[in-house]
């Protein structure tokens, strides 16, 4: 079950739930609407045992939690998070126990894997019709409704093509619900434009060697890296390349500038970025920054052309020109 399926048609909820997918604020959602329909929050403390991956072991905490009475309520739920992290012996034993929850109780399995994964094999593969299963894949659809709803709690509007832009170019949910409150903070309708001065942020790590790369001058790597990803999806690798390079750029910028500082989620890469920083300096970075969310605009208006060629030329070209400014950077 998708998990806006979840959601809308709240299923019964038997002895076994797995959460799966790889969307963690997804998962993390579908835990607290369960956790609501199960039990009451009066109830909840004496009621709710949580046991993270490592305090799994062996999996006997987890069939004497799951076989706990419960305390002046219906049942008993026990969650275990992290399980996508259990090695193999470990994930065996925790199926064992997953199948000795006696009627009335609840066990819940986090296991962000995809629902096809075969190493290892999924819980929710393992369990098919006998766990209710939450899918928390973020496929288009499901990015653009979060997004629309986020829009929304945040007491905000957006113009469609701003909304197109986020669907296109979100991986990491999270990280959009983010940048859409900062940008709702303003208290108007969000544009196009106010989407530039964020960064539009992906996870695919691949994209992150091309950005890297490029910033750092090192065109062979870079383009290498992008003829990988248009090789694998012609249609669909313009955008997450230049997400990646405006994300790279929108922190190269900040830390350019006097007394600069980056985001928290983004500090552990200060130490690395700070010297590229400081040879690029503020008005290389943001020139870097523009060009690639004006591309990144360019595609999904339709100016760049529908036409997949037209995508990976328009990167071609940007990358031409970041790899000039690094190597200017580097001539000062």
């Amino acid at each position: 079950m998708k998990f806006y399926e979840f959601l809308d048609k709240a299923p019964p909820i038997g002895r076994l739930v797995v959460i799966e997918g790889t969307e963690q604020v997804l998962a993390e959602r579908a835990l607290e609407v369960l956790l609501d329909r199960l039990l009451p929050l009066d109830v909840r403390d004496m009621n709710l045992e949580r046991l993270r991956g490592e305090e799994i072991g062996d999996a006997s905490r987890v069939r004497e939690a799951v076989a706990a009475m419960p305390f002046l309520a219906e049942r008993r739920v026990v969650v275990a998070t992290d399980v996508h992290t259990l090695r193999a012996h470990e994930r065996r034993a925790l199926w064992e126990a997953a199948q000795s929850v006696p009627e009335g109780n609840t066990l819940v399995i986090l296991d962000l894997l995809s629902p096809r994964s075969t190493r290892p094999q999924s819980f929710g593969a393992l369990a098919g019709r006998a766990a209710l299963r939450i899918d928390t894949t973020a496929t288009e659809e499901v990015r653009r409704r979060f997004i629309v709803e986020c829009i929304a709690a945040f007491g905000a509007t957006a113009e469609p093509r701003a909304i197109a832009a986020l669907v296109a170019s979100a991986t990491d949910l999270a990280a959009v619900r983010n940048d859409v409150q900062k940008i709702a903070l303003s208290g108007k309708k969000i544009t196009l434009d106010d989407l530039e001065r964020e960064s539009l942020v992906v996870t695919d790590p691949k994209a992150y060697r091309f950005a890297s790369a490029l910033v750092e001058g090192k065109a062979s790597e870079a383009l290498s890296v992008a003829q990988e990803l248009f090789a694998l999806d012609p249609r669909g690798a313009a955008i997450p390349l230049l997400s990646a390079l405006a994300t790279e750029y929108a922190l190269l910028w900040d830390l350019a500038r006097p007394g600069g500082r980056i985001a928290a989620r983004h500090q552990w890469r200060e130490r690395y970025l700070r010297p590229i920083a400081r040879r690029l300096g503020v008005r290389r970075a943001r020139s870097g920054y523009e060009r690639a969310v004006h591309g990144v605009a360019a595609i999904v208006t339709g100016r760049s052309g529908s036409d997949p060629e037209d995508h990976r030329a328009l990167v071609d070209r940007i990358s031409a020109e970041c790899l000039l400014l690094a190597q200017s950077s580097r001539a000062r």
